[in-house]
């Protein structure tokens, strides 16, 4: 008798070892899927959104003097801004998301944030912040961590409609390998944790299983996306961090990031230090190199507009007829992903080779694996992400043609 109930007892455990295994498979598969879906999307979605926000910004700043227009072009440049957010929280969720990791104070992050936490709280709902002093620095791309941080409070707002608190804390925590081996995808070892607690409605355990998925949303229709958990799961996990909820119906929620530790040397230094208080152009001639016509011909108007001198061309066979020229090029502005069989870094390649010391700009809505390896830039890439503003071209442009550059 007891040698049939340990072979049942095996049995049921094989049996339950098989159904965790499908069940990974499926959400690895279902993952790739998402993946894929939201980069084709990007890509063109996020070529529309360039030339939709630009134009907008440039509508707004000629129709000052037009009160009922100037509004109308506001509205369409917001709608625009919305659409990229929109396209972020996708391919974060799909961990698709270049990030520019660097070492971050995350108790200095959060405390240049408080002002605006606050406000995003509103009166009815008393905020407090316990921040451990002295922490060592994260590894994470602080625009990210932002973009994180201010869904996670929106979501403890949303949770309190009556009022309430919502504490936000920071610490240090070791994870060990007994944690790590009962956890998907956790590696073991030091983190910077960052927990924002609400004193909320809480959530069931039906509604904390789905938690994390995209467009699950307990909020009436029209009130949230269902994106904002989502983004941030995929933002912590492409980081090689880890994210857990707790929560009770009518005992509030506490959302907890695990961020990993910098180390302590040979971490990039931030892209783009300051941003500058005026919009700042140049004199000096940059070759666009757009497969899409209609972002193309928008991008030569706004560098143009800028003071600078444009060559274009459509693809890396064209850019290359030019590169071999005797025309003068200080910067090479090409998108990552293009047809014809040159992609931009091949055409940075080749243009480096015939013109060494040349600046090189890569834009592009989604990029694949071709500027991105492990869910971060490559180390001495600079990449200004579509749909991007005026301003943001503009402050690229000038970082990659700074005199250490």
């Amino acid at each position: 008798m007891a040698v049939l109930n340990r072979s049942a007892e095996s049995l049921q455990n094989q049996q339950e070892a098989i159904s965790e295994l499908n069940r990974k498979l499926l959400q690895a598969q279902r993952m790739e899927a998402v993946g894929q879906l939201t980069g084709g999307l990007a890509h063109d979605f996020n070529n529309l959104l360039t030339v939709i926000l630009g134009s907008a910004e440039l509508l707004a700043e000629r129709l000052e003097h037009d009160p009922d227009l100037l509004q109308l072009a506001e509205t369409t440049r917001d709608a625009a801004e919305r659409g990229g957010e929109l396209t972020r929280s996708l391919l974060a969720f799909a961990r698709r998301q270049p990030l520019e990791p660097r070492p971050v104070d995350v108790g200095q992050e959060i405390q240049r944030m408080e002002l605006l936490l606050r406000r995003t709280l509103g009166e009815r709902v008393e905020c407090r912040f316990d921040l451990t002093p002295r922490l060592p620095p994260a590894l994470v791309d602080p625009a990210q961590l932002e973009a994180a941080l201010m869904n996670l409070v929106l979501n403890a707002r949303d949770a309190m409609p009556e009022g309430g608190r919502m504490t936000l804390e920071t610490g240090f925590a070791q994870i060990d390998d007994d944690y790590a081996a009962r956890h998907e995808e956790v590696v073991a070892g030091e983190y910077l944790v960052v927990a924002v607690t609400d004193t909320g409605s809480g959530m069931t355990s039906e509604v904390l299983a789905q938690a994390f998925e995209p467009f699950f949303t307990t909020k009436e229709f029209g009130r949230g996306s269902g994106l904002g958990l989502s983004m941030v799961y995929g933002f912590v996990k492409q980081s090689n961090g880890h994210v857990k909820i707790y929560s009770e119906p009518g005992h509030g929620t506490t959302v907890k990031l695990y961020l990993p530790r910098a180390a302590a040397a040979g971490v990039p230094r931030p892209m783009n230090p300051g941003r500058p208080a005026r919009l700042r152009g140049g004199t000096e001639s940059v070759l666009v190199v757009e497969d899409d016509e209609m972002v193309r011909t928008h991008v030569v108007g706004e560098l143009t507009l800028l003071g600078y001198r444009v060559l274009a061309a459509r693809n890396g066979v064209t850019a290359m007829e030019i590169l071999r020229s005797e025309v003068l090029i200080d910067v090479l502005f090409t998108d990552v992903v293009m047809p014809g069989g040159i992609s931009g870094p091949q055409l940075a390649e080749a243009a480096l080779l015939l013109r060494p010391g040349l600046r090189v700009l890569y834009t592009s809505g989604y990029t694949e694996n071709a500027v991105v390896h492990h869910g971060r830039l490559d180390p001495g890439v600079v990449l200004l992400s579509k749909p991007y503003r005026r301003q943001e071209l503009a402050e690229k442009l000038r970082y990659v043609l700074r005199p250490e550059g």
